[in-house]
């Protein structure tokens, strides 16, 4: 095609598809297929009908991953999660236990965890001095003593009624409830992420919240509604962990807010802020999730499980800095 220089001018379209299959999404997709032959080839046991009985109990982390990627996006940290979990899933069964309703059940649930949620934001959007994990440590503290001190000697609780968590736990199919609910909240977070105001308002904070206070943007309104859903997510995340384990005690949701943040971190979204893709967390998180699954299944020990993971996160945070560094090398040669 000649211009109106005269010069001739190359017409090649951009390869759209290698593009993408070279970004950290697509790197996990193929990482995510691997993962799974791998695990074919670890166990014969491997097979659709078995992950998807094992599945549960690892898909309620995915209910904290959606919202701890906000949280990472801001800029800020939430390590108060297991914790919430815990004290959400203490209060359910105690309510479960005194008769209620279902339905007034579910709500104590999830309402424990909004609350808790709202304190960590209301702390931290009022005295906007002090560090998130600082903060959420403390919080973390207090809301497992709490459920500690509710536990009693004991330190656990069992249902003396399953019938509304044995509901929740159904299938359709082979499929169980929680995959979809997982599925359509995957969905609306990420899309509020990457399409809509309040999700560019969140990356404008991760990127420079005193730039984005001076652009306008209510900056300690956005975190408060971010921390009190997480609240709310974990909350549910506990709902259907008691589905899974018909109880709670002290150790229920220990290891949660490390794991979320993992999935996040792992899935491309960074800890300084203002970059990253919910769709790479949501993919890291099933990648992990098939891994544990893969490995459970040949009965390996979990502590080698999580050294496994704990390589992978390691190697998640390196990449993209040794592949930015070829690419300076690369453009140093190039103007050479």
């Amino acid at each position: 095609m000649a211009g109106k220089s005269g010069r001739t001018i190359a017409n090649t379209p951009q390869k759209v598809w290698k593009k993408r299959i070279l970004s950290w999404e697509g790197m996990l997709v193929v990482l995510f297929i691997a993962v799974n032959i791998f695990c074919m080839s670890l166990s014969p046991m491997y097979q659709l009908n078995n992950i998807l009985r094992e599945m549960p109990k690892y898909l309620t982390e995915v209910f904290m991953l959606l919202p701890m990627a906000y949280i990472l996006v801001m800029g800020d940290i939430d390590i108060s999660v297991g914790a919430i979990v815990c004290l959400s899933a203490t209060m359910a069964c105690f309510a479960s236990n005194k008769g209620l309703p279902f339905i007034v059940v579910v709500l104590v649930c999830l309402l424990t965890g909004t609350i808790c949620g709202f304190i960590n934001g209301f702390i931290l959007a009022t005295f906007t001095e002090l560090p998130p994990m600082i903060v959420t440590l403390a919080t973390q503290i207090i809301f497992r003593g709490i459920a500690e001190i509710a536990l009693g000697s004991g330190g656990s609780i069992s249902l003396t009624n399953v019938d509304g968590f044995r509901m929740i736990a159904g299938k359709v199919g082979n499929v169980p409830y929680i995959f979809f609910l997982v599925l359509l909240f995957a969905i609306i977070f990420t899309v509020i992420l990457a399409k809509t105001t309040f999700g560019k308002k969140m990356y404008a904070i991760g990127s420079n919240s005193l730039a984005a206070y001076y652009a306008g943007i209510k900056v300690q309104k956005i975190r408060l509604i971010v921390f009190t859903t997480t609240g709310f997510m974990t909350g549910l995340a506990a709902l259907f962990l008691i589905s899974v384990l018909y109880g709670a005690n002290t150790t229920t949701g220990n290891g949660f807010e490390m794991d979320a943040i993992a999935m996040a971190v792992f899935g491309g979204i960074s800890t300084n802020g203002g970059k990253g893709k919910l769709l790479g967390g949501i993919i890291a998180a099933f990648i992990i999730i098939c891994l544990r699954i893969g490995l459970g299944l040949i009965n390996m020990n979990p502590q080698v499980i999580l050294i496994i993971l704990g390589i992978l996160l390691i190697l998640s945070v390196l990449l993209p800095n040794i592949m930015n560094q070829l690419k300076l090398k690369s453009k140093k040669t190039a103007m050479k």
